[in-house]
């Protein structure tokens, strides 16, 4: 258990850092923070994942991270409409933009898996 937190707070940082450094290379500087955080930490995540559940359970994580990533652009086009349209109130456009990624991935991971 305590090797297991090291070794991934030891990866988790690695991991970071030198996506950190990758986006530092990139402007705006603000672009940096894309590559300071999910990226990174999903990689630590699938590279413990693999080392304690094999290639079979790694591979359907990440599948289901691309899925999410496929849900968060459809998250982050219905924000950007909704600010623009400004008929709603913050909470309910908020609201509405939540359903927009969790209908989007979860028919994504219907259709992946055969579902329907």
């Amino acid at each position: 258990m305590i090797g297991e937190t090291i070794l991934r707070f030891l990866l988790g940082g690695t991991i970071v850092s030198l996506f950190a450094l990758v986006g530092a290379l990139f402007k705006p500087p603000t672009f940096a923070g894309i590559f300071g955080s999910a990226p990174s930490v999903a990689l630590a995540t699938l590279t413990l994942a693999f080392a304690n559940q094999g290639p079979g359970y790694v591979a359907t994580e990440a599948q289901s991270m691309a899925l999410g990533a496929v849900g968060l652009v459809a998250y982050s086009a219905a924000c950007a409409r909704g600010v623009r349209w400004q008929r709603m109130p913050v909470w309910a456009e908020a609201g509405l933009c939540w359903i927009v990624w969790l209908t989007v991935t979860f028919s994504l991971w219907m259709i992946v898996r055969g579902v329907g």
